[in-house]
């Protein structure tokens, strides 16, 4: 899984840490994150590491990547803070149209598929493969209001709150789809 935004700074990152936090205990998932416009090694932004000591994500030595074609080209799954970064992703790479969404797309989507189409299978890359098919297949028919994530950098800590909060509601029922948790089984 790859999270795409511009700097890789703020958004990916924030996207990066939580997933890998929810996804901590399960094996065979790699995550990742890059930038269209950013320079290899720049650190996390610093209200991105506050919101995500305070949502209690990890975040390591998290030093930022620009985005290559190889990347998208191997993941399974790109996941961008932006239409505008979708759009860059399939134009490097136009065979992962098929695999590419915004964060908020990929959350409603997810939103409209039947748990049970995805929680049949017992491995986290068969349930992440299920539901990359069930989202692809109802491109176009779920409304998507926002499917944009603003970019926060050099806003307040309230806007990179807010930024984070967004990616973690987006990212729930995917990540806990993948984990193999149920909505009954979270609550």
């Amino acid at each position: 899984m790859l999270f795409v935004c511009t700097g890789n700074i703020c958004r990916s990152p924030i996207a990066e840490c939580l997933t890998r936090a929810a996804l901590a205990a399960v094996s065979g998932v790699e995550v990742g994150s890059a930038g269209t416009r950013t320079v290899a090694g720049v650190p996390i932004s610093a209200g991105a590491r506050e919101v995500l000591r305070r949502m209690g994500a990890e975040v390591g030595e998290f030093v930022s990547r620009p985005l290559e074609s190889e990347m998208v080209v191997e993941a399974d799954l790109v996941l961008t803070a932006t239409r505008r970064h979708r759009a860059e992703v399939v134009t490097r790479v136009p065979a992962s149209v098929g695999r590419v969404f915004t964060i908020a797309e990929f959350g409603a989507l997810v939103r409209a598929v039947p748990e049970g189409l995805v929680m049949r299978f017992l491995e986290a890359e068969e349930r992440g493969r299920a539901l990359l098919a069930e989202a692809a297949a109802r491109r176009g028919m779920v409304r998507v209001v926002e499917p944009d994530v603003v970019d926060p950098i050099g806003r307040s800590g309230r806007v990179y709150r807010a930024v984070g909060r967004r990616i973690a509601a987006e990212l729930s029922v995917p990540l806990r789809l993948l984990a193999g948790g149920t909505e009954s089984a979270s609550n």
